[in-house]
């Protein structure tokens, strides 16, 4: 499972089309914008799973759990879609839990880019610029119930994501 930040979703778009025969999937919200999003995502070959943490979200979390084992691919928003900015939620912790997936993190820069005044300082890089993407170390997370496990491993995921996001511009 690809998980990355909110501000930095859009420029990750474009690399989407490699994917395609995969047909992986990735939640995205019920919002108007999310329709914008849900249809580009669907043009290069994603399945978007309607749902967020504030709306849908068990009818899509369970949709994206048995989309993510038949496929073995998925993409999740860390912080979306609403913030706040740089906190890892427990979607993606427990998706990884309840799938035995891995959790790769995806870290997006731009040598040039516009930065949105929204919760997330959203990132749009300028035509022509660079854009770079890498991939963390796979993060196999222990199973467990244990509440006090599930956040230690919340705040890990956090930490180890954090130094990519862009907080001031």
């Amino acid at each position: 499972m690809l998980c990355g930040w909110h501000q930095q979703f859009f420029a990750v778009i474009r690399h989407f089309e490699g994917y395609r025969p995969y047909r992986p999937s990735i939640m995205i919200s019920q919002s108007q914008d999310g329709e914008v999003i849900a249809n580009v995502t669907e043009k290069s070959g994603w399945l978007p799973v309607r749902g967020s943490s504030s709306k849908g979200g068990l009818r899509a979390f369970r949709l994206l759990v048995k989309k993510l084992q038949e496929t073995g691919l998925a993409y999740h928003i860390l912080d979306g879609p609403q913030g706040p900015m740089g906190k890892v939620k427990n979607g993606a912790i427990n998706l990884a839990q309840a799938t035995g997936a891995v959790i790769v993190p995806v870290h997006v820069s731009a040598d040039s880019a516009w930065y949105f005044n929204s919760w997330d300082r959203f990132l749009l890089p300028k035509p022509l610029s660079r854009v770079k993407l890498r991939f963390g170390d796979m993060i196999r997370l222990a199973s467990t119930d244990n509440k006090e496990e599930l956040e230690r491993q919340r705040r890990d995921l956090e930490n180890i994501m954090l130094p990519c996001l862009k907080r001031k511009i």
